[in-house]
């Protein structure tokens, strides 16, 4: 029974597979694989692992043996759910490995753009603090978290570990309805949440009922000199929105993480750089060296259980 892992450049060359040969013994890895590449490489395989490559239904079709298919990832948009459930091939993704990492990106966004780190960081650079005339710098305002209040759209596990270090530092925390479970919180309509905030992070996935859930009108209820994370998916906010409202002083600043497409290969609007108080990072919130570690252990023990019969982290179940 062979098992293939298609993508595994995806994680980067300082984590182990042992764990993976030792659920199962006879392994095919490719660090890359394109598109044309899938179909031979899928051919034969029982167990597939993937990142982002993209599985089809008519790929599924074709792979005969396949019964098996580990997203090392939580999204599954790369894997045709309803093709792999007609065909009786269990899907599995991995839940709650990032959220250390995700909380720590969020407030390091946060942190860097209270107290304009990144512009402090400049001035020294330019020679400005060698030649000041006194022991410190003050061109930029910084302000502290404590007091402040941290919207949150999206209150599932990361949602909550970023609640709980907002409330740490002394932040007061509001969360918005309709994203999630609601019962150990109050929730606000979106439209009444932003205007009290001074802080806002998303943790929302990708779907119809969230594609540019933050856009013109919504970053106009926001305070002048609030902030806006987002460190979920690119296509939560409106982009071109985002970057008038950055460019006329419409919200204070934004920390993004995340873009609609990925890599920005044909430009995006968010990579210009003469807008102000933007930090974009390329999609590393995920990726702290652990949390990329639990996600192949996690996976691993998913394949020990399917070799028991049971399917563990399922999105789609064996028809039987």
């Amino acid at each position: 029974m062979k098992a293939v892992f298609l993508d595994l450049a995806t994680l980067g060359d300082n984590v182990s597979v042992e764990s993976l040969r030792q659920a199962h013994a006879d392994w095919d890895f490719h660090f890359r694989t394109e598109p044309e590449q899938v179909l031979e490489r899928i051919a034969d395989a029982a167990i597939l692992v993937c990142n982002k490559v993209i599985i089809s239904g008519e790929m599924m079709r074709q792979a005969r043996a396949l019964r098996l298919i580990c997203i090392i990832a939580t999204g599954t948009n790369n894997v045709d759910l309803v093709a792999a459930g007609n065909l009786g091939i269990a899907v599995t993704n991995v839940t709650g490995y990032g959220t250390a990492s995700v909380v720590q990106h969020v407030f390091a966004l946060l942190f860097a753009l209270k107290t304009n780190l990144m512009n402090y960081d400049r001035l020294v650079r330019a020679g400005a603090w060698q030649q000041a005339t006194s022991f410190c710098l003050l061109d930029f305002p910084i302000t502290e978290l404590a007091g402040r209040t941290m919207g949150i759209v999206g209150y599932g596990e990361l949602g909550r570990g970023v609640a709980s270090a907002a409330r740490a530092f002394g932040m007061e925390v509001l969360v918005a309805e309709g994203t999630g479970n609601n019962e150990d919180t109050d929730r606000l309509p979106l439209d009444e949440l932003l205007p009290r905030i001074d802080v806002l992070s998303l943790h929302v996935p990708l779907a119809e009922n969230t594609r540019n859930l933050i856009g013109k009108d919504e970053l106009a209820l926001m305070k002048p000199d609030s902030l806006l994370i987002n460190c979920a998916r690119g296509g939560v906010v409106d982009e071109a929105a985002l970057v008038h409202a950055l460019k006329h002083g419409v919200i204070g600043g934004a920390g993004v993480d995340v873009l609609t497409t990925e890599p920005p290969t044909r430009g995006n609007p968010l990579l210009d750089p003469d807008i102000p108080n933007l930090i974009v990072t390329p999609h590393i919130a995920w990726a702290s060296q652990q949390a990329r570690q639990r996600l192949l252990d996690d996976v691993a023990k998913t394949i020990e259980e399917f070799h028991q019969g049971r399917i563990r982290n399922h999105v789609v179940m064996n028809d039987e």
